[in-house]
């Protein structure tokens, strides 16, 4: 069983930096790829970036691209998400997903374990 543990979240205007941490508790399904969703009040949730099993391969929405950065350490089972220039727009709780494949996947569908979510607000 895979359980999943987010962290880092917080209230950060806007031009700054915010780290998310994601951390596998159980230690299993390092060889997942895995990946961050958000959403934001009223809308759908909607993918942010992923990265396959040995970190070697990664995705990003257009909306974060160059400005999002997302790792894996495989030893320490955790996924970071380094969020630079944050905007107003990038408010949103923020979720990591475990995939059932071991490459980057975009889709919603493609992943079967989820965290409980970690609350970014941006204020301008």
């Amino acid at each position: 069983q895979v359980q999943l543990v987010e962290s880092g979240g917080g209230l950060v205007q806007a031009g700054t930096s915010l780290r998310l941490s994601c951390e596998n508790s159980r230690r299993t399904a390092s060889n997942n790829g895995v990946g961050w969703f958000r959403q934001a009040p009223g809308k759908q949730r909607e993918f942010v970036a992923a990265i396959n099993w040995n970190g070697g391969d990664t995705v990003y929405a257009d909306s974060v691209k160059g400005r999002f950065t997302i790792s894996r350490d495989r030893y320490k089972n955790t996924v970071s998400l380094q969020m630079n220039s944050v905007k107003p727009e990038d408010t949103a709780v923020y979720y990591c997903a475990a995939s059932l494949r071991a490459s980057v996947s975009s889709a919603p569908t493609d992943y079967r374990y989820w965290g409980q979510g970690t609350q970014v607000t941006v204020s301008s």
